[in-house]
């Protein structure tokens, strides 16, 4: 199941022989091994919900249907209900973060691509706070986003990131969409969508250009004692992190450098740099706001119809189909797509159009 910090990255704090990161260490080895809720019945009421409920058409722009739930440190979901539409502001400070970043990832959603939440047809969006002890990481449930509290001296908290609500909320957009097959090419492009979106929320709520943007994903989540910015970068893969604990950001950004590897189903979260990079390459091309060109590329690409195992290839190959659709055949988009996907090797450059 998908989920922000990636294992390996868990793995290396929870080896570490360090006595100052010792709370650290115990909290990695306890997230490494909690098994998180399995999410194939929930992606099926996903789809049937979606499939019951028709298409929505509103006439006036859509209001979330936010819920916010305490785990009160236990590994039991959704929690108690804490917070609702109508409930003023906890005064939690998670309860809060996670309420905003649902919202505003809702807001995303509608203003850049029309989209009445993640499902597409207005359903709630539910977040659970404060699960598990020092538990280090977030994710989707299948049914709801899922936050730790970190432990204290790598990870800070998770809710304050809102590129991370909003990439994980994307993976249950991917699941409404057919979803994609959480292994290998096919892996690494639903994380790197769930990247691009996430990046994409933050620079929507903050009005950022192309150029003023961080393109960071989890800035922010790191203690001052990790020599570190964020858990990946979009503009620049490999650059994030390069820490005696961690280790150095491993994501490559040019198909010569992809990684073959079997963990991390796949290598996952880490050839996802690729895709992410020409997704970077394609927004800096256009530039203005990422999301209102390269961003709904990548939009109509996934709600278009794609294969649950496409590879790198196929999924260029179905932006550059996209945007001719979208804007043109001869129009600056599909150039700048087709030479996003050249900058990382995955389309050879003065090979014929794909």
């Amino acid at each position: 199941m998908p989920a922000i910090v990636p294992p390996f990255l868990l793995a290396r704090i929870a080896g570490t022989a360090d006595p100052r990161l010792a709370r650290a260490a115990a909290a990695a080895a306890r997230t490494l091994s909690l098994p998180r809720p399995a999410r194939g019945a929930a992606r099926e009421r996903l789809r049937l919900s979606i499939e019951e409920s028709g298409t929505l058409v509103a006439e006036t722009s859509p209001a979330p249907d936010r819920v916010v739930s305490d785990a009160q440190n236990r590994e039991e979901l959704p929690g108690v209900r804490v917070r609702g539409e109508e409930d003023p502001p906890s005064g939690d400070e998670a309860v809060d973060e996670a309420f905003d970043g649902l919202g505003a990832t809702f807001d995303f959603l509608w203003d850049a691509f029309g989209r009445n939440g993640i499902d597409g047809a207005g359903g709630s969006l539910a977040a659970t706070v404060h699960y598990g002890v020092e538990y280090d990481n977030a994710f989707w449930s299948g049914e709801r986003m899922v936050f730790g509290d970190g432990d204290g001296e790598v990870f800070t908290g998770f809710t304050g990131s809102l590129s991370i609500i909003a990439h994980e909320l994307t993976h249950g957009l991917i699941d409404a969409e057919g979803g994609l097959e959480y292994q290998g090419q096919s892996g690494a492009i639903n994380e790197s969508i769930a990247d691009v979106f996430g990046v994409l929320a933050e620079q929507h709520a903050a009005g950022h250009s192309v150029q003023d943007a961080s393109w960071l994903v989890g800035a922010g989540i790191f203690s001052d004692a990790v020599q570190g910015v964020a858990l990946r970068s979009v503009k620049d893969p490999g650059t994030a992190y390069d820490d005696d604990v961690l280790g150095r950001d491993p994501q490559p950004g040019h198909l010569r450098d992809y990684v073959e590897t079997d963990e991390d189903n796949g290598g996952v979260h880490i050839n996802s740099g690729i895709p992410n990079r020409a997704f970077y390459l394609t927004a800096a091309a256009l530039g203005g706001k990422a999301w209102e060109r390269a961003g709904r590329i990548w939009y109509r690409t996934l709600t278009d119809g794609l294969s649950s195992t496409i590879d790198f290839a196929g999924f260029a190959a179905a932006t550059l189909a996209a945007a001719r659709a979208e804007y043109g055949e001869d129009s600056e988009e599909v150039a700048a797509a087709r030479d996003g996907w050249v900058g990382v090797g995955v389309i050879e450059d003065g090979s014929p159009a794909v």
